[in-house]
């Protein structure tokens, strides 16, 4: 394959297509080839057809696409679908009906580019847990389990990159709780990057390591999930699903009040209790809704959460009566929702320092 001077742990991507209407993709983008990084935007805003055009099943006016250092695509050359070494995961699972899911996991051993790694095998199987699925036909099988076989299907192939549309998008939401804890344990076992299509800000924050944020065809926005999350200048238009997401670890747990102390760079959060061991790493996802500013650190109330902050940024919400504000506490930033009233009350400015007081705090799991 060739080799171009795109360093070997990222994928650049550039493609540029017209379609008939309205809609033009036009997307240049470089990201770490490592971890998972999240394809998000409103339905319609061209993530599933900027996979397909990673997947080259779909051709764009214009592209390029380097992979780890080899070039999939580019003036002088167009690999292929089928000579990508990439697996894609659809938002149905797609499995051969005539084959038992062990059948399935065959067909994709054939498929691989490398040689056959019994190691590889036991390890998918395990981390899908779907070792007592094998012999089942996919009729047989409930929506999370046919998904979790397709996953294991699309990592038997030995991709170089995994690509995964929407995956629990036909699932309810019992199944997709069902198989998130299985796609975390993808994260942190498998050496693959990952490209994942979502609108769903939930599957998101507990899953992406990064994000891309697509509206109109264009990448209005890529970077740490911590920085775009906290951004208020986006038409991501998450409501009163607007929050951020911190990273941080347990550094205490308390056995008398069922909680959880955990530190991030901004300071310290208490959580409910899920019984993660001292020093493990979590994520806490804090919603706008879920902040209010005072002047001063109130001890006379039941909030637990007060953290000292600077306001950087202010902006209008859709509805006139609110007011978003980014705030900055210590490396990281939180965001509070509140009214265009209080802001006026409290001096609410850029460079003010105030007190956030956090409601509710959840670790995303």
């Amino acid at each position: 394959m060739s080799i171009s001077d795109c360093p070997s742990d990222t994928i650049q991507a550039r493609f540029a297509l017209q379609r008939q209407g309205d809609f033009c993709l036009n997307v240049d983008v470089t990201v770490p080839a490592t971890g998972v990084t999240a394809v998000f935007g409103h339905s319609g805003s061209g993530k599933t057809t900027f996979l397909r055009c990673v997947a080259g099943l779909e051709k764009p006016d214009d592209g390029y696409l380097n992979v780890k250092g080899e070039v999939w695509q580019g003036p002088s050359r167009l690999l292929p679908t089928h000579r990508r070494p990439l697996g894609y995961v659809f938002q149905e699972a797609s499995l051969f009906p005539h084959l038992t899911a062990k059948g399935n996991l065959d067909y994709a051993i054939k498929r691989a580019s490398d040689v056959f790694d019994v190691e590889l095998y036991d390890r998918v199987l395990e981390v899908m847990g779907i070792d007592s699925l094998l012999e089942r036909h996919p009729h047989q099988l409930s929506g999370g389990e046919r998904q979790r076989v397709a996953i294991a299907r699309a990592l038997l192939i030995q991709p170089r990159l995994l690509l995964m549309d929407e995956p629990l998008a036909s699932l309810d939401m019992a199944r997709k709780q069902e198989i998130l804890p299985y796609l975390e344990r993808l994260h942190e076992t498998f050496d693959v990057p990952v490209l994942y299509v979502s609108h769903s800000v939930d599957e998101v924050a507990r899953l992406a390591d990064r994000t891309l944020v697509f509206d109109q065809g264009e990448v209005v926005a890529q970077g740490r999930l911590a920085d775009v999350f906290s951004r208020i200048d986006l038409p991501l238009g998450f409501g009163e699903d607007a929050g951020v997401v911190l990273q941080g670890k347990v550094v205490e747990r308390d056995s008398q009040w069922h909680l959880a102390r955990v530190g991030f760079e901004g300071g310290e959060l208490w959580v409910r209790d899920g019984g993660d061991a001292l020093g493990r790493s979590v994520r806490v996802r804090v919603l706008a809704r879920d902040v209010s500013l005072a002047l001063a650190c109130h001890e006379d109330s039941s909030i637990l959460n007060r953290l000292p902050v600077t306001v950087s940024e202010i902006a209008a919400d859709k509805d006139e009566a609110m007011a978003m504000v980014r705030l900055q506490s210590g490396k990281e930033y939180l965001i509070a929702r509140i009214t265009q009233r209080s802001r006026q009350r409290l001096g609410v400015e850029p460079g003010r320092q105030l007190w956030a007081q956090i409601k509710s705090v959840a670790i995303v799991r």
